[in-house]
């Protein structure tokens, strides 16, 4: 074989094994154990709030990235189908889907059992310079078990604080809108807690390659995830409908 040829050979063995890399984690994905996860955070750390991706010790291992990024969950967790999406607080669009398609989502899928909906943080930090911030204190909302309240009025109100200089008045004042004990929710805000959780998110998704938000998969079970091309409510409904359908009986059988 030509020196070219076995170049090209390699090219192609390195692209295949990056591909089933990226397609073994979207199947972690949709199994990793989620939910809200939270860090002692010392005294020094309380100083100021935490609005920029930290350095991650051993997030170079894939197996231990995934085991660091963490999702939320919503909906029953033995549901067939797990929907995942990986999106930013200050992003337009996942405005847009968080307040017109995840509803729909919801009702028809969710609050059946017939799937489950998780969220990954994936701040676009170089556009949005609130969005690493806003991702936390979603996060010390769901300290006091107030994740999704939280995250609804984010989106409901970002465009009042996606455009201000400091939004962190703000994001204190929907603390009380939700709900929340408001000293404690402060602390959590005025720290870095939860930076950690939300940086390895970020990571995951640079290693499936994800570089838009909203970004959705769906997966059914423990199998791969497939990544959607939109994230209109039809291309949902007919990916998960597909899913949900038995396979064809082999002809004879």
């Amino acid at each position: 074989m030509s020196s070219r040829g076995e170049q090209r050979r390699q090219a192609r063995q390195k692209g295949s094994s990056e591909l089933t890399k990226f397609y073994w984690i979207l199947g972690a994905v949709a199994v990793v154990g989620v939910g809200v996860v939270g860090y002692s955070v010392g005294s020094d750390a309380l100083s100021a709030a935490a609005t920029e991706p930290i350095d991650l010790q051993g997030a170079d291992d894939v197996s231990r990235l995934v085991q660091l990024a963490q999702g939320v969950k919503k909906g029953d967790p033995d549901a067939p189908i797990t929907i995942v999406e990986f999106g930013d607080y200050q992003c337009p669009g996942c405005g847009a889907f968080a307040l017109s398609v995840k509803p729909q989502v919801d009702l028809a899928y969710v609050q059946p059992g017939k799937a489950n909906f998780v969220f990954y943080d994936l701040p676009l930090v170089s556009i949005h310079a609130h969005s690493f911030l806003a991702a936390r204190a979603a996060r010390c909302a769901g300290d006091q078990d107030r994740f999704w309240e939280y995250h609804d009025n984010l989106f409901r109100t970002q465009a009042a604080w996606s455009t201000k200089s400091d939004p962190t008045p703000d994001f204190l004042d929907y603390a009380g809108v939700v709900g929340l004990e408001p000293d404690a929710f402060e602390t959590c805000l005025n720290s870095d807690r939860h930076a950690e959780v939300v940086t390895a998110n970020m990571r995951l998704a640079e290693e499936l390659g994800l570089s838009a938000t909203p970004s959705i998969m769906v997966s059914r079970g423990q199998g791969m995830a497939r990544r959607l091309n939109g994230f209109d409510f039809q291309t949902i409904k007919n990916t998960v409908d597909g899913m949900m359908e038995p396979p064809a009986t082999p002809p004879g059988n």
